[in-house]
């Protein structure tokens, strides 16, 4: 998969518009994701993702070495996704607007099948811990999305954040205690 994926950035390089149809099909899944966690609505998901990929449509020359795709496809989503967020916090949105109580949030946060009541408990979990992640600062509550959320490791949050490995741990302590000391205010 790797070689094929190596392939294809090489074709995109050189502008085939197959390779990249296949690569945003590959990609676009993970990328929305992504950008859904950070922002919290559909439709500015949907422009990260869009905007993503015609970015690196329109940069694919700049890409050196392409084992490293992955890193600046995601680099790009994240610093558009910031500036939304930045463009956002200028205007005052409630965080309640914000909160997802939708029951693929709840569904993720359950390992097993739950009871109604426990399902009352993942509703208000979900919306806690949403509400706690939206008052982070951009890089922090990037940061938190890619390791904590998405799974990816430190460096890889490091690549496509485009700093140090000991940034994105630093970020993710603040942000960490943060969480706990706004999480522990509301649950007691």
């Amino acid at each position: 998969m790797e070689k094929d994926i190596n392939d294809l950035v090489l074709n995109l390089i050189e502008g085939d518009r197959d390779a990249f149809a296949e690569l945003v099909r590959t990609y676009k899944k993970r990328i929305y994701a992504v950008a859904y966690r950070m922002l919290g609505n559909h439709p500015d998901a949907d422009e990260v993702t869009q905007e993503t990929f015609v970015r690196i449509f329109e940069k694919r020359r700049e890409l050196r070495n392409v084992k490293y795709f992955s890193g600046f496809l995601m680099r790009i989503a994240c610093n558009y996704a910031i500036d939304l967020l930045r463009k956002r916090q200028r205007r005052f949105i409630s965080i309640e607007d914000e909160v997802d109580s939708s029951p693929m949030t709840q569904a993720e946060l359950s390992l097993k099948i739950p009871s109604p009541d426990r399902e009352v408990e993942n509703a208000e979990l979900s919306s806690l811990l949403n509400q706690a992640i939206g008052i982070l600062p951009p890089r922090q509550k990037m940061t938190v999305i890619l390791h904590d959320v998405e799974g990816y490791s430190m460096t890889e949050v490091a690549e496509a954040m485009r700093c140090p490995e000991a940034t994105v741990r630093s970020n993710l302590h603040v942000a960490r205690t943060r969480l706990r000391k706004w999480l522990v205010k509301r649950v007691q």
